[in-house]
């Protein structure tokens, strides 16, 4: 009988090929696995990135600061961000741009675009008849939108973010405040896409702030609720929230910690950007005042002293949160004529009296939206720049009734690292310890359309209706479904802002267009066409508000149903046996299954709105797909399964346990059969109960933007492109102006060593004079052509390499012979002590021998070579002149250093890691063996062996070194290469060998 044998050789190869070709994937992409969070504030940024190795860290600026101003300076032919952009604000404030965020996602009819022209007047805005927004009109030839501008931002704290990380970085997680609306949030979204960022998410800064502060105290969380008030006052708002921790139990970490948004108040105006211009607009006032009888000019017109008196309002305000007085102080405010004047705290507090008054405006709003009391909050921790004004934490500390307000976080970097740390959460090259984040959704969004009903036979009237949609302080990101089951034609309907009466009439006018967007259906009535015979189930609509807050409509179906009858067949015994059990138990999920359910969707029947009760039949049923408190926090459900036959419980899977189960429905019990009825008996043939059948038809949709339109794709290209020029335009210019940087660099250190005696010994008068007139000529070249165009860069490197080649040689001469001292004496130094090791090696017993002739010949062999070349290489160099190419060079004593300490290292590890040989035994079957204790004189008695002992026990290894007495006649033991041999011949005469010790050679 044979065995055939399969070789698995071949599948093998392949294997590990597949492997090579994974780990190779996975070597390329551990260079891109960083990602960054943007905490981006009104007057500042903060980077901080996650990447292998570094957990979270804040991104260092070229400053060396942690915090980068967003500010950007536009000029015809460069660009500055951050802190030398704040420094061209004094010579240039027209092209300097700073509180654009403040513009995104306006129109020019809002209030906010007239309060950014009454602070900053010296920007020049223009109105965009496609979007009604405003842009920036920097020159005739320069216009940007706030968007763009924005995008530039992002685009610079990327590069800040991959210089910090050394590699490239896409995935970012941005701040925003919690008060962006949809359009707000959406502008946001387009300038991360003018940078080329993708974007894990838009996270609330208030939010981020709780995170950070939850991830580093995660052992103080427990099963017990915790509510913390954050009070976070920026240069440009200020924002208050009321966060819950507690530990939950998670699908699928199991107890993990949480943290849940349950009240939120904010003003959009209240913060340290006013508190400035208010001290801006006093010193003005005293500037004017100590100028009056002069008939000088009105400081207020001068845009540059203004933007002087900004910067030092700046500082004061900084100065008088921890001083009671300070001196004001501008040199050269306008017409050379200098600025001083004593501001007092008390002052700054009554410029600001009223804005002190607003601080617990926000806190109120949190408590209401909240629906708490005071009492029931633990603690209040300060958040952002502006709480560090005495006034302002004097003020809140009254309105919360607390003892004393919590500073244990870092104001400044608490949204960026709390931000960071959920971007490597998302991100799917790191793992993190679960923190489970239920965000809330500050503004409702509700559904309206209008119906035609028939109130009395032959009278028809419209009907408007309004479902909620997502509720206000509901958690997201979430899913939900709303299924329209009246309308058998193409029909609208309208997603709108809820109620908004928590919002002031100045928010709402800032607030913008309360409508969002109008869906137009295409497609109802043909679908009913094509399915006559089934029974409509209604056109459902899914709405997706995601991770960062945007509402979107993945898509609106209709859906049918009808029962199928299959052909009889006979039931298998492990079906009857299956369907008497299920029966036994009721066949469905238990209500508790229901009740505990992680994945559940709650359908629900929405009461309709005041006014517009629904007639009898009516139903309008809203499907909610929000998860319970899971690891990434409410993870969306999968998508309704599309086809011509769904599987039967399809509609139990829809509603997932939400409604009744369609096996509690008469229908499908019918279907069942009655409980308690025995199977038939085997062989005979029963009637397969009917089965559903669901068609799902798309219907087509057409999306009318009523809030701010989007741009359309065709300009979002053009703002791409735009940005992209521009960085390839700022690149060519740091590019120009490093190859510029070195060519001076080597003119002035070349002319400076041609006078150093190192290069003098080295070169003759007629060389230095020809490298010194190049030198010379290429220094009046660059001194006349600074202004060169972009295309100058080459240019500029053909001349540096050109110098460098003229001056190779005499550089080469002068290291060479800085370098031969070192590396002659580091070669002398192996030569000795390789021949010592060979004499030493030689000198070692025949018996001991560890080396081989040849490997002793062979180390015998290249010390000889090294000595003759060495000795031959030097003679032939002391012939040369010193201006003449050296032929002792030093990468060739390297290579002779290397391979003569080759051939000692092998014989060294031989050494090593050879065992002692065994020691021979006499004739008599003695063994020359010396006891512990006995001295070296001792050594050579012969001891007998015990009657009965046999020649085959393993001999008792000899001490490496025998300790002995002072007696007179002991002998101390000799290393081998040492005075004396006496230790040697005494072993030779008594026919004992002392092993050889490693170290001895």
């Amino acid at each position: 009988m044979t065995v055939k044998v399969r070789r698995q050789r071949p599948r093998r190869r392949v294997f590990w090929a597949l492997v090579a070709v994974l780990l190779a994937d996975l070597l390329a992409l551990s260079d891109t696995l960083a990602v960054m969070s943007v905490d981006l504030g009104s007057e500042s940024m903060k980077v901080a990135i996650v990447k292998p190795g570094v957990p979270m860290e804040i991104v260092l600026n070229k400053e060396s600061r942690r915090k980068t101003p967003v500010i950007v300076t536009l000029k015809e032919n460069e660009r500055f961000f951050g802190d030398s952009a704040a420094s061209m604000a004094i010579k240039n404030p027209k092209a300097t741009l700073r509180y654009f965020q403040h513009l995104l996602g306006k129109q020019a009819d809002n209030p906010h675009v007239a309060l950014y022209q009454a602070r900053f007047p010296e920007h020049e805005l223009t109105f965009d008849p496609q979007r009604q927004t405003v842009h920036f009109q920097i020159s005739p030839q320069l216009q940007f939108s706030p968007e763009e501008v924005l995008g530039m931002v992002l685009n610079y704290s990327r590069s800040l973010a991959e210089d910090f990380a050394e590699q490239p970085i896409k995935d970012a997680v941005i701040t925003v405040p919690v008060f962006f609306n949809q359009a707000e949030r959406r502008a946001v979204l387009q300038a991360a896409r003018m940078a080329g960022l993708k974007v894990l998410q838009l996270i609330n800064d208030n939010t981020a702030a709780a995170l950070s502060y939850g991830v580093f105290r995660r052992k103080d969380i427990n099963t017990t609720a915790q509510n913390i008030m954050f009070y976070d006052m920026g240069s440009g708002s200020t924002v208050c929230t009321i966060v819950t921790y507690q530990m939950v139990k998670t699908k699928e970490a199991g107890m993990q910690p949480q943290l849940q948004i349950r009240g939120v108040g904010f003003d959009r105006t209240l913060g340290g950007l006013e508190m400035e211009l208010r001290l801006r607009e006093h010193l003005a006032g005293l500037f004017n005042e100590q100028r009056k009888g002069q008939r000088a000019k009105d400081v207020r017109e001068n845009p540059r002293a203004m933007a002087k008196l900004l910067r030092e309002a700046n500082r004061l305000k900084t100065v008088l949160s921890a001083n009671a007085d300070h001196m004001a102080q501008i040199e050269g405010l306008m017409d050379d004529v200098d600025f001083k004047a004593k501001v007092t705290r008390v002052e700054f507090e009554e410029l600001c009296a009223d804005l002190f008054e607003r601080v617990p405006g926000p806190v109120q709003q949190a408590l209401q939206s909240a629906e708490m009391s005071l009492d029931e909050i633990e603690q209040v921790i300060l958040v952002g720049g502006a709480t560090r004004v005495p006034k302002v934490q004097e003020v809140l500390l009254k309105a919360v009734g607390k003892e004393e307000l919590g500073k244990n976080i870092n104001a400044d970097e608490a949204a960026a690292m709390g931000a960071v740390y959920q971007a490597a959460a998302l991100s799917k090259a790191f793992k993190v310890k679960p923190f489970v984040v239920r965000d809330a959704v500050v503004y409702p969004i509700l559904v309206e359309f209008t119906r035609e009903v028939e109130e009395e036979p032959g009278v028809h009237s419209l009907k408007h209706n309004k479902r909620v949609l997502f509720s206000r302080m509901g958690p997201y990101p979430q899913r939900k479904v709303i299924t329209f089951n009246r309308y058998s034609h193409d029909f609208n309907f309208h997603i709108n802002y809820g109620d908004l009466g928590f919002l002031g009439p100045e928010d709402l006018r800032v607030f913008g267009s309360q409508n969002l967007t109008t869906v137009k259906l295409k497609g109802v009535g043909d679908s009913f066409k094509k399915y006559p015979d089934y029974e409509s189930k209604g056109i459902k609509a899914h709405f997706n508000l995601d991770e960062s807050g945007v509402l979107s409509l993945d898509r609106v179906e209709s859906v049918f149903e009808t029962l199928v009858e299959d052909s009889p067949e006979e039931e298998s015994t492990l079906t009857k046996l299956g369907n008497t059990i299920s029966s036994l138990f009721g066949g469905g999920t238990t209500p508790d299954a229901k009740e505990n359910g992680t994945d559940t969707v709650q359908e629900e029947e929405e009461n309709p709105a005041e006014g517009s009760k629904d007639e009898p039949g009516e139903q309008v049923e809203l499907k909610e797909e929000a998860e319970a408190p899971v690891e990434d926090g409410s993870q969306p459900l999968p998508p309704e399964p599309k086809g011509d036959a769904a599987p039967e419980g399809e509609k139990a899977t829809e509603k997932e346990n939400g409604d009744k189960s369609e096996a509690q429905k008469p229908s499908e019990k019918a279907e069942a059969g009655p409980e308690g009825i025995a199977p038939a008996p085997e062989g005979e043939k029963k009637q397969k109960p009917a089965r559903k059948q669901r068609m799902v038809e798309e219907i087509g949709v057409e999306l009318v933007v009523l809030d701010l339109p989007d741009l359309p794709e065709d300009k979002l290209a053009q703002s791409v492109q735009k940005l992209q020029d521009l960085t390839l335009r700022d690149l060519e210019k740091q590019e120009r102006e490093k190859a510029a940087n070195s060519l001076e660099a080597f003119i002035f250190e070349t002319q400076d060593k041609l006078y150093q005696p190192e290069y003098q010994e080295v070169s003759t008068e007629e060389q230095r004079e020809e490298i010194s007139g190049k030198l010379s000529a290429a220094s009046t070249w660059w001194n006349g052509n600074r202004g060169l165009t972009p295309g100058s860069t080459v240019m500029l490197k053909e001349k540096l390499a050109e110098l460098r080649k003229l001056c190779q040689g005499l550089f080469f001469r002068v290291e060479e012979r800085k370098k031969w001292p070192e590396r002659l004496s580091a070669l002398d130094n192996l030569l000795n002590h390789s021949s010592m090791f060979l004499k030493g090696a030689r000198l070692i017993p025949e018996m001991d021998q560890i080396f081989t002739e040849v490997e002793m010949t062979t180390l015998e062999k290249v010390i000889n070579e090294t000595w003759a070349w060495k000795n031959a290489t030097l003679a032939e160099q002391a012939k040369l002149p010193a201006t003449e190419k050296p032929v002792l060079l030093s990468k060739d004593i390297e290579a002779k250093m290397m391979a003569l300490d080759r051939e000692v290292q092998y014989l060294l590890n031989k050494a090593k890691f050879t065992k002692p040989r065994p020691r021979p035994k006499d004739k008599n079957g003695t063994r020359a063996e010396p006891p512990l204790n006995a001295s070296a004189s001792d050594q050579g008695e012969k001891v007998i062996l015990p009657a009965g002992q046999t020649e085959d026990a393993e001999p008792i290894s000899e001490p490496e070194k025998v300790e002995t007495g002072s007696e007179p006649g002991d002998t101390e033991p000799l290393e081998l290469g040492g005075p004396g041999a006496e230790p040697e011949q005494k072993e030779q005469s008594t026919g004992q060998k002392r092993p050889l010790k490693n170290d001895e050679l």
